[in-house]
Order: C-alpha cells, then structure tokens, then sequence
C-alpha cells in the first residue's frame, strides 16, 4: 500500500474520513432483513442470503405479504405489536418458517422504523442456549452493583464495569472508552485475555470513530459485528422501488460496517466486536468495547442485558461525576459570593476582585489572572506583562464577540503567546465592555501522551483514492504534548459567566451613582459660578469708589498729610487694586465652561498675536523677545486660546531671570493633537512643584517677590481641560521652565470633529 500525501490530494477527503452512515446498504450475512411497506406489510426488498438462510430467493419475496412467509398465527402478532407506538414490546419475537418439510429455521425478530417510514424487518438466528433468564440477569446486575456501591475509586468503578460486562459476554477483551473534549479517545479500563495486545491508558485520534459513526452510537445504543470477515449481502432490488433510492438502514441491526472499519478490526487482530454507548446529558460519553479473536455471535437478548447492564452501570458514573462536580460547584459559588460581597462593599470593583480573601484566582483555579477596566491593569499572580496584555487584548477584542472566551491551548490560536507560554498557555476571557476584560492565566503543562498507533497517520488513502485504510499498527506511540495547559472546567466556565453579570450590574450600578454625583457637582458648580460672577460684579463698583475716594483725599489733601498717612493711602490704593485683580481672575475663572466654549476652526497664529498685543507693553519694558513656530488652523475657542497663551508668554515674563526675556512658542502635530510649548530661559522651578502650581491659589513665591492673584496657571489648566486637552511643565531651577499642553485635532468630539474636519478645511 502507498502511502499518499493527503494534504496535497485535490480529494474530499472530509467526505472519505465522514462518510455518510445512511448511503451503506448491504448487511451482515447471518441475518436477513426484510423492507416492509407498512400498511400492506408487503416485502419490498430483502437481503440475497435469504436463499442460504429461509431457502427462499429474494426475487421470490419481493411482492409478497408477511401472511404468505409466516403463519398466521405469527402474523397476527405482529400486527398486534405494530399497531403500537413503541416496538420494543413486540421486539425481539422468536419465530419460525419452515425450510423444508420439517425443518424450520427459528430466528429473533426485529422491528424497527427507519427515517422515511418504511418498515424493517430483521431476522437473527435464535441461540436459545445463550438466552438469559431474567432471574439469572438480575442477580448477576445486582451483584455487580453491590461491587460497584463499595466502590469510591473512579477508575476502580470503571475496571468492575469491564469485568463485568466480560464476565457476561465472555468476550476476549473488554476496553471501556471514554472521549476528551477533543473527541480523542482514551482506554480507562480493560480486562482481557494475556495474549491480546493491552491498550490500557492508551489514547486513540477522533477519526477513529468519525463524526457520523458517533452519532449513529446516540441513537443506536449497542453495535454487534459477529463475523468482520463475512461477505456481506446485498438488498434485492438495490434500490427502494417507491423512493428509487438507497433504503436507510441506520438503525438497523444487521447493517454491514464499512470496510474501513473492519479493516481495522482486522488490523487489531479482531474477528467480532460489540460496542455499548455510554451516554450522559444527551451526548457520547464512551463506549464499552467489546472485542473478540474469533467470530462470536451475541445473541439479542445478551446483547440487550449488556446495554442494560451498561446504563444501569454508568448511571452510577453519571451520579458520581455531578457529585464531585456539585462539591467543587458549591466551592466556586462561595468564592463568587464572597467577590460579589468584596465588590459591593469596595470603592472600585477591580479593588474587590483581587483584595479579598478569595479572590480571582480561586474562581478557576488559575495561577494570573488581569483586569482591564478604564485603560488601567491590576493584575494578580503570574501574569503576561502589561505591554502583552495590551496586544492581548486588542486580539480578543477583534477575534470574540461571545461573553465568554477560554482555551487550553492559547498560542496554537494567538502565536504572540508563545512568548509568555509558561504563564498563559491557557486563557479564560470575559469581556466587561470592548475596551475592559478580566482574564485569567494558566502556565504550559508539558505532558506524555500515550497513543495506539501514531496519530498523524491515522489512515492512508488507497492508491486508487477512493477511499481511506486504517493504520496498521497499534503498537505504543509517544507524543510530547506542548503549549497545553490543564483544561478549564466547565463549571469554572459557567463561574466567569455567572461573575460577569454581577460585574456588569455593579458597574452599571456605580455609573448611576456617578450620575447622580456629577449631577450634584455639576448643580453645585453652577451655583458657585453664579456667586463667583455676581459676587465679582457687585464688588466691582464699591472697590472702585474706595479707590477712587482715596486717590481723591491723596490729590486734595496731599500737603496737608504727613508721611505715615501717605503711606497709609498707597497701601490703601494697592490693597484695593490687589482685589480688583483677585476679582478680575475671579471672573474669568468662573466663566471657563465646557459649555462656554465655541467650538470652531480657528488660526492660532491669530490668537497668539492678539495674546501679544495685549502684552505689547509688559514685552517691551523687560525687552523680551518672543519667536514661534508657523501656528496651525485647529478647532478650539479663539478667545479662550488667546487667553491661554497670553497667560503662558505673562508668565514667562514674570518669572524672568536676570536675562532678558527669550521666549519661543512652539507647536507640532502628534497622531490625535496638537502640541503647543511656551519655552522660557526664566528662574526656573523644582520638579516637584510641577502639579502644585496649576493648583487655584496655590504660589510658590510671596506677593512681594512676585505680584498676582495666583490663579493664571490656575486658569490655563481649567481651559486646557476644556478642550480636552493635557498641560504640564517641564523645569530646573534656573535652567527656564518648558509649558506643554495639547489640543485634539478634532476638538471636544473626536470622532464628530473628524467629519467636521473635512468641513473646516473647505471653508
């Protein structure tokens, strides 16, 4: 046999390793099978060994009735059994027909039903002398059981259910077979004669059991190939003479396998097989396999006491399995109360989450786990660094759209992984919102698998191509599994899921909360800017007249007043013009508003020499000189932006040095702002005033040594925000100060400004 590169084959080799179970159409010789019209009971096909086992020739049966095959007597009883719903009551019936004069041949009669309404009929040699007594079974089921209720272990349990099963069927080897989440297989539990090959603990790929052969195992519980070496028979006409197609014999009994898969019975050295399905929740749990070196036949009513035996059995499995499954449940529903509790009662959820007792960790049992919630990480035990968590993010965001993501296997799927495999090679993921997610991390587990053969050439395409042939050998096959971690339960699963609305609901709740504080502080700015305005503009008036009345009495009364009283004036005049400052920036501080600003595509260059106009005087008196870059058009507040660099270029002025003043206003474009510097060669200041002084009031020299109100950078911080923008100093002590600060290219909405962009530079 060649060996052919399956990958490079321009075949469909999905449809050779998934054939589809209802196109097979020849059954097994030691039985015959009859095709029934219902109503009329009349034979529409039968099988072509119906001349070896009824000595009758199929031709000879197509078109007759059942009345004219059987006695009446069996007839009627079949009539009775069809007219209900459910044919297990009448399933099996031992009958007879007569050969030749007195012999008759006695077989076990089965009904079914298959997916297109027709009746099949199928006819298995009765071997009374391996018939059950129900008694017999009975006892033998309750023995069994009683082992299995005194028995704690899991894999103890499943080795009696082999024993057992063994015990009854008598066949050479009995494996029990349970599937991983991968639909690989692995051998459990065997019991077996010496000579047999053991297959115990070893693994076998999912193709050995394709996707259509499992789901005829849902449906059909127990599978029985007597002879794998037998010839099979053919249906006599091929094709259904009503529908002119292949007869569906899914369910039937007698079905003939696939070559494939008696090939690789034969490969196995097995001459006759009996599968069990082991079914949990409506899915394919394992198999019991039964095989044999010889050809066996299992007579209906054994077979039927193994699939009892089989569910009454792993019902037990079943039970055990939810057990521990609802101890751990419990266990991570404490945790989850506890995180809930943790989560109420902390300022952020994130601080809930991972300052507990039980935190995050104990959820899934992971070794990191990482929130991502306002842009800003909190991490706790073995996690990725932040800078891979961003990717990792950005990742998810673009690949998930389910509530919950997890996987054992994270850099077979996200090849970036593998740079941090040895803390996440798992990942569990929730996403909170699209930009926030908690995850948790599991290291890489290097381990061993033992398989039956080496999977990667679980078959082989025939040099013909039309179909695959099994592998030949069985024999021990090592893999080192890599880039794996310990799979994530789905209990563990169902945990974040569960974790998840209650982070949602406390968020949600926590941006309500905010609302209404921000309506508050909102409520309350308003009215403290109402008493800043009026409260500014009343004292305008009588500030005015006291210094006026004072300048007045120093006018009209200067010769008549000594000295002290002169003085005592001039720090009256002063005192008052300190407070029309104070009140003036008052004023101008209370009117910056998010609300107040008018956004629109404005000049700076314009803006920056109007800021210098109003210097004008300052600028020449201390000699200064004052450059700047080519200024951009951006969308802003003209007026506020004005402002802005007039209160930067007084600044620079004030806090000059003995030199004169050198100031250069520069500008450049970033990805999303502008960024504007106001550069001095002025005193300077320690780094570590650097947020201090954009404080309200907050000086860092007195009013002697430098005269204000204390509120300029006050003021250039409270516009900057406005424009949703960020400013900051960059300083040594008399090594001048750099003031930065940024404008959004698009303005207070990004996204609407980029729209709007288009607009602005059309005008």
């Amino acid at each position: 046999m060649t060996q052919f590169n399956l990958e490079a084959q321009p075949i469909n080799l999905t449809s050779l390793k998934q054939p589809s179970i209802h196109s097979l159409t020849q059954v097994q010789p030691h039985g015959v099978l009859l095709i029934l019209e219902e109503a009329s009971l009349t034979v529409l096909q039968a099988s072509t060994n119906t001349t070896t086992l009824l000595q009758i020739a199929p031709d000879a049966l197509v078109g007759k009735s059942i009345d004219e095959i059987f006695d009446s007597f069996q007839v009627d009883r079949f009539r009775a059994g069809l007219a209900e719903e459910n044919l297990d009551f009448i399933n099996p019936s031992r009958v007879w027909i007569r050969r030749n004069g007195d012999d008759y041949a006695v077989f076990d009669a089965v009904f079914h039903r298959n997916a297109d309404g027709f009746l099949i009929l199928e006819l298995e040699p009765a071997l009374t002398q391996e018939n059950i007594p129900f008694l017999s079974f009975y006892h033998l089921a309750k023995a069994s059981i009683n082992q299995l209720e005194a028995t704690s272990n899991l894999q103890d349990f499943c080795q009696i259910i082999v024993r057992e099963v063994r015990k009854v069927t008598d066949f050479d080897r009995v494996m029990l077979y349970k599937f991983d989440n991968d639909g690989h297989g692995e051998v459990v539990a065997e019991e077996k004669v010496e000579e047999m090959e053991a297959y115990l603990g070893l693994h076998f790929p999912e193709s050995d059991i394709p996707i259509p052969a499992r789901k005829m195992f849902v449906s059909n519980w127990i599978r029985v190939i007597p002879n794998a070496s037998a010839e099979p028979a053919s249906l006599y006409p091929i094709h259904n003479p009503i529908t002119q197609q292949p007869t569906n014999l899914t369910l039937s009994i007698l079905r003939s396998p696939y070559v494939c898969h008696t090939e690789y019975l034969h490969n196995m050295g097995v001459s006759a097989s009996l599968t069990i399905s082991l079914m949990k929740d409506d899915k394919l749990w394992g198999l019991i396999a039964c095989h044999h070196r010889t050809p066996k036949y299992v007579s209906y009513e054994l077979r039927k006491a193994c699939e009892f035996l089989g569910r009454v059995i792993f019902a037990e499995i079943s039970t055990r399995e939810e057990t521990a499954d609802y101890h751990y449940r419990m266990h991570l529903a404490r945790v989850q109360s506890a995180l809930i509790e943790s989560m109420s009662e902390a300022g952020s959820f994130v601080d809930g989450l991972v300052q507990s007792d039980l935190n995050l960790l104990d959820l899934t049992d992971a070794k990191g786990a990482a929130v991502c919630f306002g842009g800003r990480w909190t991490t706790i035990g073995q996690t990725p660094s932040e800078e891979e968590l961003n990717y990792l993010v950005q990742w998810l965001a673009k690949t998930v759209d389910d509530e919950v993501f997890y996987t054992n296997s994270l850099p077979l799927i996200y090849s970036d992984a593998e740079r941090f495999k040895h803390v996440a090679s798992g990942l569990l993921a929730i996403p909170i919102s699209k930009r926030s997610y908690v995850l948790w991390f599991r290291p890489e587990v290097i381990q061993t698998v033992n398989w039956g053969g080496d999977p990667n050439h679980a078959y082989e395409l025939r040099e013909t191509g039309d179909r695959l042939c099994p592998r030949k050998s069985f024999e021990l096959w090592k893999e080192t599994v890599r880039l794996n971690s310990l799979p994530w339960k789905p209990v563990e699963v169902q945990a974040t899921l569960e974790l998840r609305k209650a982070i949602v609901n406390i968020v949600l709740r926590q941006a309500e909360e905010l609302a209404l504080l921000a309506q508050d502080l909102e409520r309350s700015n308003a009215e403290l800017k109402k008493f800043a305005y009026v409260a500014s503009h009343d004292l305008q008036e009588p500030l005015n007249q006291v210094a006026n009345y004072v300048q007045l009495l120093e006018m009209r009364y200067h010769d008549q007043l000594d000295q002290d009283a002169t003085e005592f004036i001039d720090f009256a005049v002063e005192g008052v013009t300190l407070m029309q400052t104070l009140i003036d920036d008052v004023l101008i501080y209370s009117k910056v508003d998010l609300k107040g600003i008018e956004w629109q595509l404005v000049d700076s260059d314009t803006a920056l020499n109007h800021a210098l106009g109003s210097l004008r005087g300052r600028i020449a008196e201390t000699n200064a000189q004052v450059t700047h870059d080519p200024m951009p058009h951006i969308v802003a507040d003209g007026t506020q932006l004005m402002q802005l660099f007039q209160n930067l270029i007084a600044n620079a002025i004030k806090f000059r040095s003995s030199e004169a003043p050198r100031i250069h206003v520069g500008v450049e474009r970033q990805e999303e702002a502008w960024l504007f510097s106001v550069k001095d060669n002025g005193i300077g200041l320690d780094p570590k005033f650097s947020d201090r002084i954009f404080v309200i009031f907050q000086r860092l020299h007195t009013r002697d040594e430098y005269p204000g109100s204390g509120m300029g950078l006050a003021i250039c911080k409270k516009i900057v925000e406005c424009h949703r923008g960020r400013i900051w100093v960059e300083s040594e002590l008399d090594r001048g100060a750099t003031f930065y600060f940024t404008i959004p290219v698009g303005g207070r909405d990004h996204s609407h400004a980029i729209g709007q962009k288009k607009n602005y530079l059309s005008h």
